[in-house]
């Protein structure tokens, strides 16, 4: 029964982190490029308010990328334990999933 509940709740997580990552991918250029972007803004911005608009800007989207790294590594730790348990179709999923997350990342 706990592994049910294991199983649906990290289904959950997952379908949820998707959507989103999804989103975010589909939106337009990736969260590094926008952090990167944003930051050499702020670099070169000459007055205060404007650094700190692009630098604010820059950390959202680099910690929007961080969390995709954490959400891929998950994934294929998850990949890894279930190859390992020869359960394939579950390793490929979540093979499927921290790809997913790390296009979102870049």
């Amino acid at each position: 029964m706990k592994s049910i509940n294991m199983k649906l709740t990290g289904l959950s997580a997952i379908i949820i982190l998707t959507l989103c990552s999804y989103g975010a991918y589909a939106a337009g250029e990736s969260h590094m490029a926008e952090a990167l972007k944003h930051a050499e803004a702020a670099a070169k911005a000459t007055d205060g308010k404007t650094i700190a608009e692009h630098a604010e800007a820059a950390k959202t989207h680099a910690k929007t990328a961080d969390e995709h790294l954490d959400a891929s590594i998950t994934s294929l730790n998850d990949a890894i334990d279930h190859g390992k348990m020869k359960h394939p179709e579950a390793a490929k999923k979540a093979a499927e999933e921290a790809v997913t997350h790390l296009k979102a990342a870049q």
